[in-house]
C-alpha cells in the first residue's frame, strides 16, 4: 500500500505533517479530513524504503470467492443496495482476506466510487475478470444479472479444474507413495539380508543379487535422489516462469497420451465458457479475448487466441488462426463460425463450453477406473518381486540347513 506525506493544519490552525498509508491520494485526504486536519499538501514517498514487501500473490480461496458471488448475487436480487450489501457480506465472511477487501470496497462506495473502481485497487486480490465484468454489469444497468452469471461461471471452473486435479493427482500421488515404498524397501529392508545371505556362502539367484545391489546402492546414495526431486521441482518453476521454455513444456503436455486430451478439453472449456460470459456480459471483443489470453493455462493456446485477436484486428474471423492449429477440434471453429455469421456468438460458445465440460466429467471418471487397477497391479509386481527376490533364497538356505 502506498506512503503519503502530508503537511496542513488542525481545527487550531496549528501546523501538522506527518505519514500514513491509504490506497489512493483521495482517500488518504479523506481519511485526514475526518480526523480533524485540512491538507495542504500531500506527495507519494516513492524510495525503496516506501515500497511494500510482497511474499506472494494474495489471493481468495476459490471456495471462499464461489460463495460470496452466489450471496452477493442473491442479495441485489433481493433489492438490497450494493454498499449494504457489501457491508453485510464483509461482516459475515470466514476469509479474512476478503473482509479486509471488502472493508476497503465499503469506503470506496460510501465516498461515492462505483464498485468496480474499488475493486480495481485490490486487483491484487480479485480477478481481473471480476472486475470488468462488474464494470460492465454497472454500465449496462444488469448488475444482479451479471453477478448470477459470474456465479454460474466461477462454480462450472471451479468443478472443472477440481476433476481435472483429482484426475492428474490421484496417480501422481500413488505413484510417489509407491516410488517411496520401493525406495525404503531397497535402502532399509533389502540390506539387512544382504549380510544374512553372505554369512551363509551360497549361490543366489540373479534377481535377487541384482536387488542386492540395488538396495545397497539406495542405503548409499539415498540423498543423491532427493537432490535429483529438489532440482526438478526448481527447473520446472524455472521453465514455467520463462515464456518461450513454457511454451514447450505445454506443447509436450498437450501431447501426452491420456492426459493431453483431458489437458486439452478442460481448457478449451474454460476459454469458451469465459468468451460466453464476456460477450453476454457486453465486453467488447478485442478486450473479451485479451483477458482470455490472461487466464489460459496453457501457453501453446494462449498464442493461437492472441492470432485470433489480430485477425480480428483485421477484420477477419476470430475462427481462422484456431481452423489452422491442432489443438482446436473442428468442432470448436465450426460452431464460433455458425455463431459470428448469426449473431449467436455468445450461446454457440456456451453449447461448447457444455460439451466439454461433459467430456472432462467422463474423461477423469472413464481414466480413475482404468489408472487404478493398473498402479494396484504395478505396486503389487514390484512389491511382490522384491518380496519374492530376498524369500526364495531363504527358503533355499532353510531347505539346505534341514
Amino acid at each position: 500500500m502506498p506512503v503519503f506525506h502530508y503537511q496542513g493544519r488542525d481545527r487550531m490552525g496549528r501546523k501538522k505533517q506527518g505519514k500514513m498509508t491509504a490506497d489512493t491520494r483521495k482517500e488518504a485526504v479523506t481519511r485526514l479530513r475526518e480526523t480533524g486536519i485540512a491538507v495542504t499538501s500531500i506527495d507519494e514517498l516513492k524510495g525503496i524504503l516506501y515500497k511494500e514487501i510482497s511474499l506472494g500473490r494474495k489471493s481468495i480461496k476459490n471456495r471462499d470467492f464461489i460463495i460470496y458471488l452466489r450471496q452477493f448475487s442473491t442479495l441485489i436480487q433481493a433489492g438490497i443496495s450494493v454498499v449494504e450489501a457489501t457491508k453485510i457480506l464483509a461482516e459475515q465472511t470466514s476469509s479474512k482476506l476478503l473482509r479486509k477487501t471488502l472493508e476497503h470496497i465499503v469506503q470506496s462506495l460510501e465516498d461515492g466510487n462505483p464498485y468496480s473502481e474499488g475493486a480495481e485497487k485490490q486487483r491484487n486480490v480479485f480477478p481481473p475478470l471480476f472486475i470488468n465484468m462488474m464494470r460492465a454489469g454497472e454500465a449496462g444497468g444488469n448488475l444482479e444479472e451479471v453477478l448470477e452469471r459470474m456465479a454460474v461461471y466461477f462454480e462450472k471452473q471451479y468443478q472443472t479444474r477440481q476433476k481435472v486435479q483429482s484426475a492428474l493427482m490421484y496417480p501422481a500421488t500413488v505413484g510417489c507413495l509407491s516410488i517411496i515404498i520401493i525406495i525404503f524397501m531397497l535402502a532399509k529392508v533389502v540390506p539387512t539380508f544382504a549380510d544374512m545371505f553372505t554369512s551363509f556362502g551360497s549361490e543366489l539367484p540373479f534377481f535377487t543379487k541384482l536387488i542386492l545391489n540395488l538396495g545397497g546402492f539406495f542405503e548409499r546414495f539415498w540423498w543423491v535422489f532427493l537432490l535429483l526431486a529438489v532440482g526438478l521441482y526448481i527447473f520446472i518453476r524455472y521453465i514455467r516462469s520463462n515464456s518461450e521454455m513454457k511454451y514447450y513444456l505445454d506443447y509436450w503436455l498437450l501431447r501426452m497420451p491420456i492426459f493431453g486430451q483431458l489437458i486439452q478439453k478442460a481448457e478449451i472449456a474454460r476459454m469458451t465458457r469465459t468468451l460466453s460470459s464476456l460477450f453476454k456480459s457486453s465486453v467488447p471483443i478485442l478486450q473479451s479475448l485479451t483477458m482470455v489470453e490472461k487466464i489460459l493455462g496453457n501457453e501453446v493456446l494462449t498464442r493461437v487466441m492472441k492470432q485470433s485477436r489480430l485477425s480480428i484486428e483485421k477484420g477477419e474471423s476470430m475462427a481462422i488462426p484456431m481452423e489452422r492449429h491442432w489443438a482446436f477440434p473442428p468442432m470448436v471453429t465450426q460452431m464460433i463460425i455458425v455463431g459470428e455469421k448469426s449473431g449467436t456468438l455468445d450461446v454457440m460458445l456456451d453449447r461448447v463450453a457444455d460439451f466439454y465440460e461433459m467430456e472432462v466429467d467422463n474423461a477423469t471418471n472413464q481414466m480413475k477406473s482404468l489408472i487404478e487397477p493398473f498402479l494396484i497391479i504395478f505396486l503389487a509386481v514390484v512389491v511382490g518381486g522384491i518380496v519374492a527376490a530376498i524369500a526364495v533364497p531363504m527358503f533355499t538356505i532353510f531347505n539346505e540347513i534341514q
